[in-house]
């Protein structure tokens, strides 16, 4: 089974992939609410499975451009989840990002880290004086 995620918006989404066949999909508006939802909703989209973290082979991630916070929360889980598993992760980026991403886990490729790519420079504050 590869546990897929795209959290770069505020509708984020989850896919639960059987080799190329999609098995179950979950998308809702997590927005400012997705560092306390996207745990649950994996939780639901293996439960609707009946699957198991262990039953997990590999994970496929939406690598950006993107949201900042959308893009580095759902990267933190993934890796997270990957590491504390110890199985493949994949991040890919463009149209066919899931497409891509799944063949290349299945023809064994480990990202091991997977790193968001945010589509512009860093904006930040300048420090007061």
């Amino acid at each position: 089974m590869i546990l897929a995620l795209r959290t770069d918006k505020p509708e984020a989404e989850l896919y639960l992939y059987d080799g190329n066949e999609r098995i179950v999909e979950i998308e809702w508006t997590a927005h400012r609410e997705l560092a306390e939802t996207l745990n649950s909703q994996i939780e639901s989209i293996l439960n609707k499975s009946s699957i198991s973290y262990d039953d997990l082979k590999g994970i496929v991630i939406y690598k950006g451009p993107g949201s900042f916070t959308g893009l580095r929360i759902g990267m933190s889980v993934a890796n997270a989840l990957a590491y504390g598993l110890d199985i493949p992760i994949i991040a890919k980026a463009g149209d066919d990002w899931l497409k891509d991403s799944i063949k290349a886990l299945q023809s064994g490729q480990n990202d091991k880290i997977a790193l968001p790519e945010y589509g512009a420079s860093v904006h930040t504050t300048k420090p007061k004086k």
